[in-house]
């Protein structure tokens, strides 16, 4: 790769550069405390005034926020070199991202849904913050140490200022709007920007890339965009459905696409649930943090036209996905313990005993000993009460029938 040296941070080590861009080279750092390795994006260009710098701190207080979100990048740290470039320091996503694997790998439509879904989620929340990414494309979706995808390059472009011109986007992802002149963003840009992507792992190439000796300057692919309808992907195992929904997500027209990414990623995940594959979960904040609802929404540093605000949504942000019934749990007969045989003072098992280490699976579940009934003990009556009231009866009897015996 191409770059400058890694700058000096104070608490950070430079270990190795990890890729550069038009804005940006990326490095790997280990950070001092807490230890661990960390990728630090440092702004190219220089030169960056008070106005710019504010932008980037504002930025970075943004990207912060936006990174709680599990499909986002986390963003640990930000700050100046003394050089004067601005840096983020993020999450280090070592697994290889998906611009480096779309067109190597044959990406399973489970895995393309699944990245679909949860990158929507992560651009909803975006654009309920009053936020645009405007560079959504495979490189840009890391893969964590969790295997989970996690969007990077929040802002990253809008930092320098100004509206940006054709040439900052990545032309292959980019909505037709965006190629056009003076065209207004809205979080449709983002859903066309994310339905190509995911057409991309499912086809290796993008929509409307060429695929003969014609360039792919930003006027020979706008021209594709509005004239040519989006080409098949190819594949058996993808279903008509899934190519009609990316067909109508990539749309020349902003109002024929889906109105959110909310909306792009419930339709994805129903062809989910009509496949039979595992649910993925979408998940979206109503209110990410404390954020005027009715601000408009523009791309993070643009001065450019800003789009009406983003409607709030209702409350519940996660659609009714199937839900997944588990079988019963057998429950094992449960055995009776018996006592065992027992063993000598010397710690000898007998015959019958296992090994010393048995697995906890093995272990013999008892049941536990009734606990014993206490039986108040009844309290006798003594007979020698009943005994003498006899005899004294029977010597009344006696005495009564000798006086009327002597009285005759």
């Amino acid at each position: 790769m191409t770059g400058s040296a890694p700058p000096a941070i104070p608490g950070f080590d430079a270990l190795a550069p990890l890729g550069a861009g038009g804005f940006s080279d990326v490095y790997l750092y280990e950070q001092h405390l807490p230890r661990r390795r960390v990728a630090v994006k440092v702004l190219s260009g220089g030169g960056f005034d008070q106005a710019g710098l504010s932008r980037f701190r504002d930025e970075a207080n943004l990207m912060a926020q936006l990174s709680t979100h599990p499909s986002i990048v986390t963003v640990y740290q930000a700050g100046v070199t003394e050089g004067g470039s601005p840096y983020l320091v993020m999450e280090y996503c070592s697994l290889p991202d998906y611009g480096a694997r779309f067109r190597t790998e044959r990406i399973s439509v489970q895995e393309a849904l699944s990245v679909g879904i949860q990158i929507a989620g992560a651009l909803e929340t975006a654009h309920r913050a009053g936020v645009l990414h405007r560079d959504i494309k495979p490189s840009n979706i890391l893969v964590t140490d969790y295997r989970r995808p996690a969007l990077a390059d929040f802002g990253i472009a809008g930092v320098l200022g100004g509206a940006p011109t054709i040439d900052a986007y990545s032309v292959l992802w980019t909505s037709p709007e965006a190629l056009g002149d003076g065209a207004v963003l809205r979080p449709t840009s983002d859903v066309y920007s994310l339905a190509a992507t995911v057409y991309a792992l499912l086809a290796g190439r993008a929509p409307f890339e060429s695929s003969g000796p014609e360039q792919d300057t930003p006027a020979d692919v706008l021209a594709r965009m509005r004239e040519q309808a989006v080409p098949p992907i190819g594949r058996p195992d993808v279903p008509p459905e899934l190519e009609e929904l990316l067909a109508t997500a990539l749309s020349p027209s902003p109002s024929a696409r889906h109105t959110s990414a909310l909306s792009f990623g419930r339709a994805l995940q129903q062809v989910e649930a009509r496949l039979g594959l595992p649910p993925t979960t979408l998940d979206a904040l109503d209110d990410p943090y404390s954020r005027d609802r009715t601000s408009t929404v523009q791309p993070a540093g643009s001065t450019g036209p800003a789009a009406p605000a983003v409607p709030p949504a209702p409350t519940a942000v996660l659609p009714p996905a199937p839900t997944t019934v588990l079988p019963p749990t057998p429950t094992a007969p449960t055995e009776r313990w018996t006592q065992p045989p027992a063993q000598s003072l010397a710690g000898q098992a007998s015959p019958s005993a296992g090994p010393a280490s048995s697995p906890l699976d093995s272990t013999v579940r008892r049941e536990a000993a009734p606990s014993p009934v206490y039986t108040a003990p009844q309290r006798t009556r003594p007979r020698w009460p009943g005994v003498l009231l006899d005899v004294v009866l029977v010597v009344a009897v006696a005495g009564a029938a000798a006086y009327w015996f002597l009285a005759a």
